[in-house]
């Protein structure tokens, strides 16, 4: 049962001017580039673990064609921490895209933005109608939430016939006016009141008509995503040390943490084992402590290992690799297991 779109909007809307969230830092000086950084950077990230990354990004990149124009090491270098590392890289892409085919300003027509690199439907409405009041209706995860259980829509929002649905509800109950105000509205209800766990309903301002509360199945929405058992795999990561350096390779821009630096890493021990047999070892490897780390479809089981080097071997120096400074803080982006591994040494 879909709520009156007028009272609807109306409500959510009162609520906003009153208790909504007015002050972020994309929420000043509002440009497409800005909004579509704070988007990006907001895609499965809390706020307050977005700010700072928001506020140093736009600090080094003031603009869209700074950082097409920056390298993109020193992108993922700040995005470090900030996880699912794929959105960095997504970021420069597109803002090389939109230098190079839109003379550097952002696109203003939603079909355009859509078919930059990493940027969706839902993504691009947000962009044009926060920085640009255009009417376009948005639906990420908060939306979805407070749409699910406003009007009782079953099944998991991953399955395109139940997206579709929330779509219709997200573009029916949209206002012809104040669509910029409405779409945040939207989602710092939730953010803030329709939480996934403890939801305010007494004060949200459309509690009176919310089927989820009414027929008392709050907990019944958004349906859940069906559980998958996530494979281990085993990784082991080798750390090469000479002269207080490390030794760094640049991962292949796709896979597990693309375009990222890390140590060489192998899946068995025959592997490990041909790559020792050509390095001027100064004493036999160790093993550091072994830790898992989670990614979307499988964990991985990380078994570190100091290796302290005679010298530089020649062969190392011809990969994609680099020597660094322990200690010191470098312009690149890390993987979280090196980080991890760098804090045990």
């Amino acid at each position: 049962m879909e709520a009156n779109p007028t009272s609807f909007a109306s409500q959510i809307l009162s609520w906003y001017h009153q208790h909504g969230r007015k002050t972020l830092p994309w929420q000043h000086n509002r440009t497409p580039y800005r909004v579509w950084l704070s988007e990006v950077m907001l895609q499965q990230t809390q706020v307050a673990t977005v700010i700072p990354y928001f506020e140093r990004f736009t600090e080094r990149f003031p603009t869209l064609t700074d950082l097409a124009n920056a390298d993109i090491d020193e992108v993922l270098h700040l995005w470090t921490g900030l996880g699912y590392y794929a959105r960095g890289r997504n970021l420069h892409k597109c803002a090389q895209v939109i230098r190079d085919q839109h003379n550097g300003e952002f696109p203003t027509d939603i079909d355009t933005v859509m078919s930059l690199p990493g940027i969706g439907r839902s993504t691009a409405g947000a962009i044009l109608s926060l920085s640009l009041n255009q009417p376009h209706a948005i639906l990420d995860g908060n939306v979805k939430r407070v749409l699910a259980r406003h009007n009782t829509i079953d099944g998991w929002y991953g399955v395109k016939a139940v997206e579709n649905k929330l779509w219709q509800v997200a573009i029916a109950n949209s206002p012809s006016t104040e669509i910029q105000p409405y779409n945040q509205a939207m989602m710092d209800m939730g953010a803030m009141i329709c939480t996934r766990t403890k939801p305010k309903c007494d004060r949200c301002p459309v509690a009176a008509s919310c089927q989820a509360r009414l027929t008392h199945r709050i907990a019944d929405f958004p349906g859940k995503k069906p559980k998958k058992d996530k494979p281990a795999k085993r990784g082991m990561l080798l750390v090469l040390l000479h002269d207080n350096q490390i030794y760094l390779e640049k991962r292949p821009p796709s896979g597990i943490w693309g375009g990222l630096w890390c140590m060489p890493q192998f899946d068995n021990d025959t592997a490990l084992e041909r790559y020792l047999a050509n390095l001027p070892l100064a004493a036999e490897p160790e093993p550091l402590a072994a830790f898992r780390h989670t990614f979307s479809h499988y964990h991985l089981d990380i078994e570190p290992m100091v290796a302290l080097l005679t010298h530089k071997p020649n062969r190392v120096a011809e990969q994609q690799g680099d020597w660094y400074a322990l200690g010191e803080q470098h312009s690149i982006g890390l993987a979280a297991a090196t980080e991890k591994i760098l804090a045990q040494l």
